[in-house]
């Protein structure tokens, strides 16, 4: 924050590094006025455009659209609406980057033309039948695999390259961490249409894409926006397990399984444990249900494909997870990004909805784990899975000595609750 707003500061480490073309010697280099105006192999207009969309399939992109960088007047008042309702809940940086988010104007002053690519990243087969699985772990989708934003960050990387040499202009990259609104800017480009779960929604594959853009001083010619086509549908508004819908169109994160799962760092509220069932990684319910997901096909990134290793996983096996094989289990994808305290939260959730008993014995031993985040959890699971004088034989050994307030708490509620049953 701060910063000054020239070509390397707008790109934080979590970013993608701009691409520049115009170096010392490159092309377009060394010419005042009057110097030639194109180089020989230089594109512009539909040709630039044929050349990238051309080269886009080559890299295994799915779709590619174009946007004008004014293209979206209406995001700064909507995003300061969900901003001021707090449905961001923890997520400060969104707030922390609201003007360069909502305009990409702001971001980068001297963007001319906005490049909105989607990857698809269909299943093969309905996730949501490993709900059932009440002993395994949900993971979702999108992480069964290499973390997408390595895998499309080197293809956007070489994309850039190559409209960067084609145009003799300057680009910049950027993949979901950075502060561009890519879900309103990808309508805007006709690459599909937000739904009413807020997720982008293609005719051609439904809403199961990553999406990343391209920013670029060329002038490309843009591509017609997208209409919204759900009509009166409400599947994935009705199928959300913990209400995180206040309307359409409208997302509160603070009760997404998502965010819940992989943003927030601390205890999940008690009410809505419950709902998240065996989800211990992110959720698909409203994406799984969309009927546009009929168009749908599997996607054919290899580095993306499910593995087999991160479906349906045992609850037994991942509370036994200490930080050195959680991170040897889950390397490379984006699981690992959310620690091993936090997994381990959300595994004991799991373990207290699955109502099996024979379960109990992983969150006992975790009562006394050194974060008081997961021992919160064991109580948790352990007041949904025992009998009151079990439970009640653990506190007697453990309450006194806790030095965490919120893990006394914990014990306190799951003792009431089973003095209530």
């Amino acid at each position: 924050m701060g910063r000054g707003r020239n070509s390397e500061a707008l790109v934080r480490q979590d970013q993608v590094p701009a691409v520049v073309s115009r170096a010392p010697g490159g092309p377009g280099a060394g010419h005042g006025a009057g110097g030639p105006l194109r180089q020989p192999g230089l594109l512009d207009g539909e040709a630039l455009k044929r050349a990238l969309v051309e080269r886009a399939g080559a890299l295994g992109f799915d779709l590619v659209r174009i946007a004008r960088p004014d293209a979206i007047p209406l995001a700064p008042e909507r995003l300061s609406a969900w901003l001021e309702a707090g449905h961001h809940g923890s997520m400060d940086w969104m707030a922390d980057t609201a003007e360069r988010r909502a305009d990409p104007r702001a971001l980068w002053p001297e963007v001319r033309s906005i490049v909105l690519l989607g990857l698809n990243y269909g299943p093969a087969t309905d996730p949501l039948a490993e709900l059932e699985r009440k002993d395994r772990g949900y993971v979702s989708v999108y992480a069964r695999n290499r973390d997408y934003h390595d895998v499309i960050k080197g293809k956007l990387k070489e994309l850039a390259g190559f409209l960067a040499a084609k145009a003799s202009s300057d680009v910049k990259v950027f993949v979901d961490t950075a502060p561009v609104m890519e879900k309103p800017l990808a309508e805007a480009a006709g690459l599909g249409w937000q739904g009413k779960h807020t997720v982008v929604v293609s005719r051609e594959f439904g809403n199961w894409l990553f999406l990343g853009a391209i920013f670029t001083t060329a002038e490309l010619p843009a591509d017609e926006a997208e209409r919204g086509r759900c009509g009166s549908c409400r599947r994935c508004l009705d199928i959300c397990p913990t209400n995180a819908f206040p309307a359409p169109y409208q997302l509160d994160a603070r009760r997404c399984i998502s965010y819940l799962t992989i943003e927030h760092k601390g205890h999940i509220p008690e009410e809505l444990r419950p709902g998240i069932g065996n989800r211990i990684f992110g959720c698909d319910d409203c994406l799984a249900v969309c009927p546009w997901n009929k168009f749908a096909q599997a996607g054919r990134e290899a580095r993306l494909v499910q593995r087999a290793d991160l479906s349906a996983l045992p609850l037994a096996d991942l509370a036994r997870l200490d930080d050195s094989a959680f991170r040897a289990r889950f390397s490379g994808t984006p699981v690992k990004r959310t620690g091993r305290d936090r997994f381990i939260r959300n595994v004991l959730i799991a373990i207290g909805n699955s109502g099996d008993a024979g379960l109990a014995a992983e969150a006992e031993r975790l009562l006394d784990d050194a974060s008081p985040l997961v021992r919160a959890m064991a109580v948790w699971a352990l007041g949904r899975l025992l009998p009151g004088d079990a439970l009640n034989a653990h506190a007697a050994v453990r309450l006194e000595q806790e030095a965490d307030s919120e893990v006394r708490e914990e014990w306190r509620r799951a003792m009431a609750s089973t003095v209530a049953a």
